[in-house]
């Protein structure tokens, strides 16, 4: 049953919910103010009740000691006051008179010491069933001793705080109502704005993202949630822009090793008798090995892009660099020298940094004329791995964007020479997955690939 209503509840439009919230807020407030109210003045009115007898019973006091008290006491022209004197023997010594003739009523003992505290009496013979604040005083002296007691009606109070109450019962809820309405429609008013900006985010779709939501002129939370929405709209538009161009250059890419392909194997079939397999099968491979590299690249980002879970573990990046280097030296005959190669130990995904590796050594044998020099080690808690070619270099406008997918420079980098333009693409991915950082510097021939891994502490000898 609680289920269901609170599904019922949180399906409700916000602004219902605001101005039932309020109502509810204003109800409890006004409706505890207004029994504190009540309260407090009975309370107020009653202790002035209590020090009016007080006051009178001191009067007659002071009479029975002076030995000026009669037998009759005047009462007060409304009748709310009673008054007896009764002595030890509980005789009525003197009384007011609409007490006159009336045998002693008040039964409880004065208070010899500290101020008199008054009494909530009932039931006296003065036509009414109302209720009296009753003190009594000891006055007289041995061997005499009497107890003046005095009444005061708490009617008027009564009919006081009846008629607040009545009030108060009827204003509340209207005051509550008032208010209400107000909170509905200010809350009205404040969401107009998001009203606004859900129909413009609505409007948006995916195949036009340039579009933006109008920022309210206030700059308060509706703004800067406004302000929000279009960076991420503009994160959404510049990551759909570079998701149609990744698309369009991979399918540019693969259209060339695919042409190639299906142009040889198509005169091949429509000519045998001049095909020559033997002199086809190496051109046929390598394009087949290169549409390959590229397949493999294009997963390889891909799976970057969706932003895997890489292994974190500690990885020996040395050992990672000497395997690729055993590799490269097996498909290359440029002089590779490893000997800068020292320990380094960092916190990765063993996998993804033999790719780093690899992709920066394919890069370097692409491009290089004779030498490759590879370096590794720790500086400042950071692993630096240096790969250096002295190939023709990469000019210092073009040193960010060699890292951009599909990259064509139009120095003699350029050159196609296998490469899918996707290598260095992949290693700034994973690199930055790892926390660290890539650049290029001039080697002079030539350039030089410097990564930054952050390293652990257990860097072994």
């Amino acid at each position: 049953m609680k289920t269901g209503i609170a599904t019922w509840w949180a399906r409700r439009s916000l602004r219902l919910r605001l101005t039932a919230a309020a109502a509810l807020v204003t109800a409890a407030g006004l409706a505890g103010a207004a029994v504190l109210l009540v309260n407090w003045l009975q309370t107020s009115l009653i202790s002035s009740l209590d020090q009016t007898a007080v006051q009178r019973a001191q009067v007659i006091a002071a009479a029975v000691e002076t030995g000026k008290l009669t037998t009759t006491l005047p009462a007060s022209a409304e009748g709310d006051t009673a008054i007896q004197v009764v002595d030890s023997t509980g005789t009525v010594r003197a009384s007011s008179t609409n007490l006159e003739g009336e045998p002693r009523l008040f039964t409880f003992t004065a208070t010899t010491s500290g101020d008199p505290q008054a009494r909530t009496v009932r039931g006296l013979p003065l036509g009414d069933d109302g209720t009296w604040r009753t003190v009594a005083i000891p006055a007289g002296r041995s061997p005499d001793p009497v107890t003046v007691y005095v009444a005061v009606s708490t009617a008027t109070v009564d009919r006081s705080m009846t008629q607040l109450t009545a009030a108060l019962a009827t204003t509340v809820p209207i005051v509550v109502a008032l208010l209400t309405a107000v909170a509905w429609l200010l809350t009205g008013r404040a969401l107009r704005p998001v009203d606004t900006l859900r129909a413009q985010a609505s409007a948006i779709t995916a195949c036009d993202l340039s579009r933006r939501l109008d920022v309210p002129p206030a700059h308060d939370e509706l703004g800067r949630l406004a302000s929000t929405l279009n960076d991420l709209l503009g994160r959404l538009d510049a990551a759909t822009r570079q998701q149609r161009q990744f698309i369009a250059d991979a399918a540019h890419e693969l259209r060339s090793p695919l042409s190639s392909l299906l142009t040889q194997l198509e005169v091949a079939v429509r000519h045998p008798e001049s095909a020559h397999w033997h002199t086809l099968a190496p051109d046929l491979v390598e394009e087949s090995e290169r549409l390959a590299r590229l397949v493999d690249d294009l997963v390889q980002l891909a799976r970057l892009d969706a932003r895997p879970r890489l292994r974190h573990q500690p990885v020996d990046l040395d050992e990672i660099v000497f395997a690729a280097v055993r590799r490269a030296r097996q498909q290359s005959h440029l002089a590779i020298d490893e000997h800068a190669v020292t320990a380094a130990r960092v916190n990765g995904d063993a996998d993804a940094l033999s790719r780093v590796v690899r992709n920066l050594l394919d890069n370097a044998t692409r491009y290089a004329t004779s030498r490759i020099d590879v370096r590794l080690g720790v500086i400042g808690g950071a692993a630096y791995l240096v790969i250096a070619d002295d190939g023709p270099g990469i000019p210092e406008p073009d040193r960010q964007r060699v890292f951009d997918r599909f990259t064509r420079l139009d120095d003699a980098r350029a050159r196609d020479a296998g490469g899918s333009g996707l290598g260095l693409a992949i290693v700034r991915d994973i690199v930055t997955a790892h926390h660290g950082s890539a650049h290029v510097e001039d080697n002079a021939p030539g350039a030089r690939i410097v990564v930054r891994l952050p390293s652990t502490a257990a860097d072994h000898p």
